[in-house]
């Protein structure tokens, strides 16, 4: 692993940790046992680090989504969501640091100010919805999902999907011991839409 990969992955736990104000560019240092003027030679300043870090979280994340995609042959829309759902706990679980960084407040607190930060943590977001929403528009293709907002739909699950993730990242409560419920609500809605009016 060269030093900037290091640095990177080294500053993703301590983010994900400690937080974006609490994390310093001289502890890094330390840790990872390069000098500030290499990490700054990489990254100009702890924005520009965090930045990198959202967008190398990206990446990867459209990379596992793609593989994983690329590999399933899926019955049906409904059968494509119940394991979308699925892989987005199991990623969960194997980026624990990246969901817990994604998770904390201070990182929407930059990006108030930070546009491109928002835009970062916004593009991250849309790539998990437009994911569940493919589910759901295959699924109202095959007739296994019910005519519904597919957009809104794939934000709602996908809510309820990533706040599960939370409990568990917080330890408040195992995903895993929820996941047969969390299938069965999700079924529910997308079977069962009846439209209001």
């Amino acid at each position: 692993m060269n030093k900037k990969d290091q640095i990177l992955q080294v500053a993703t736990k301590m983010l994900s940790l400690k937080g974006y104000k609490d994390t310093s560019m001289a502890e890094l240092a330390k840790i990872t046992g390069v000098a500030q003027g290499t990490i700054f030679y990489h990254y100009n300043n702890k924005e520009e680090l965090f930045l990198a870090i959202l967008e190398e979280f990206k990446i990867e994340i459209l990379k596992e989504f793609d593989g994983y995609l690329a590999q399933r042959n899926f019955n049906s829309g409904l059968e494509m969501m119940k394991e979308v759902v699925g892989f987005y706990l199991y990623l969960a679980g194997k980026m624990e640091d990246r969901f817990l960084l994604l998770h904390r407040h201070d990182a929407y607190e930059l990006a108030r100010v930070n546009p491109v930060c928002r835009d970062y943590l916004e593009s991250i977001y849309n790539c998990f919805i437009d994911i569940f929403e493919r589910a759901i528009l295959t699924g109202q293709k095959d007739g296994s999902v019910a005519e519904l907002p597919a957009r809104r739909t794939a934000l709602i699950i996908f809510t309820m999907v990533d706040g599960l993730v939370r409990f568990n990242t917080y330890n408040l409560y195992d995903a895993g011991a929820l996941y047969d419920d969390l299938i069965t609500s999700i079924s529910r809605i997308l079977m069962n839409f009846q439209p209001s009016g």
